[in-house]
């Protein structure tokens, strides 16, 4: 990795984020990063994040996405992150690989659909919703690299405080990313 956010002259480097089918685990890394992030917001200004609760996606300098690809949904906040970021960055093993959410994809969504809402145990109204408002599932959960093109990828589940550091300050400084072992773990 070594590529700059640029901000325009005089203006913090704007990141947003993003978390699609996954647990949030990547997002509470991120606040993890303890008194540090009085620091980085010097450095940054947030824009659509959980953190700031901005539901809308301004052009920004840095995204960082967390979670697969599962729903109709997804799909589309994924494109509009790719078309608004400058770099867009997959955080955790559900963004680069599929992660936990993808161990459905050797069951045929049928039988998934089957097997959690018909004949799972405890249901009391069983079957399969049809609401129109909920997205449409896809057959196959996927990493973000088969939707957009990623410039940059953070794995971990979660990824820990201090390697989301080390890539925000990396990107910040425009200098490769480096990450130690300790840094990289899977909980």
């Amino acid at each position: 990795m070594n590529a700059r956010a640029e901000p325009k002259a005089g203006q913090k480097v704007r990141v947003a984020t993003a978390s699609l089918a996954g647990c949030f685990g990547c997002h509470m890394s991120l606040l993890d990063i303890d008194e540090r992030i009085l620091d980085l917001v010097e450095r940054v200004d947030f824009d659509r994040t959980p953190l700031t609760d901005i539901k809308t996606l301004g052009p920004c300098d840095l995204g960082l996405v967390e979670g697969g690809v599962a729903n109709a949904e997804n799909v589309e906040v994924l494109r509009e992150f790719r078309r608004q970021c400058k770099t867009l960055v997959a955080v955790g093993a559900c963004a680069v690989s599929g992660g936990i959410p993808a161990m459905r994809n050797s069951v045929p969504l049928a039988e998934v659909l089957d097997e959690a809402f018909v004949h799972g145990m405890g249901l009391v109204n069983p079957g399969i919703p049809d609401d129109p408002e909920l997205p449409l599932l896809l057959s196959q959960v996927h990493p973000i690299h088969e939707v957009v093109r990623v410039d940059y990828f953070l794995p971990g589940c979660p990824p820990s405080a201090d390697a989301i550091w080390s890539l925000l300050t990396a990107v910040l400084e425009g200098r490769p990313l480096q990450l130690t072992r300790a840094q990289l773990r899977y909980d």
